[in-house]
């Protein structure tokens, strides 16, 4: 696969639609050619403290962003007619879906790609696991920054560059 756009988001709390944060890496012709990642105002509008400790954002961090769909219409130009991948794609995927819904907006039935479930394919016993950052080391990547939305998309990426 060498046009594609990785995608990460963290959220807020248990819901899937509270999304705080997206990173997206834009592929064409196998070489990162494009970024973007915004913080967003979570709906339901609070933070559990878990997921405070896996990302490091809260309340004062979001207080003032945009809400999803403003943030979604600068994504959308960006991922036209690419397909989407993530590592654990049912979770982005997830959050993507109640995220549409809670804003009532027309989902548009984007193709996902899982580099969690090509890893296992892949690599198999031969790690000690398939977390992210597992994962992009053993395909030369160095992620430093794990649990920032847009550090993961682009580890993601070089994993699909690698893997897909």
């Amino acid at each position: 696969m060498k046009d594609f756009a990785a995608i990460d988001f963290e959220t807020a709390n248990e819901c899937r639609c509270s999304v705080c944060s997206v990173g997206v890496v834009i592929v064409r012709n196998g070489e990162i050619v494009d970024s973007f990642y915004s913080l967003i105002h979570p709906e339901p509008e609070y933070y559990q403290w878990f997921c405070q400790q896996v990302h490091g954002l809260s309340e004062e961090d979001t207080e003032d962003a945009p809400v999803f769909p403003f943030v979604w219409e600068k994504i959308a130009p960006m991922i036209e007619g690419l397909p989407l991948v993530a590592h654990n794609s049912p979770f982005d995927e997830g959050c993507l879906k109640e995220v549409f819904k809670v804003y009532q907006m027309d989902y548009p039935d984007y193709k996902f790609y899982d580099t969690l479930a090509v890893s296992r394919r892949y690599y198999g016993d031969s790690l000690p696991n398939h977390q992210l950052q597992t994962v992009a080391a053993a395909c030369g990547y160095n992620l430093e920054n794990h649990h920032h939305a847009l550090a993961d998309a682009e580890a993601c990426a070089y994993i699909a560059m690698k893997l897909l």
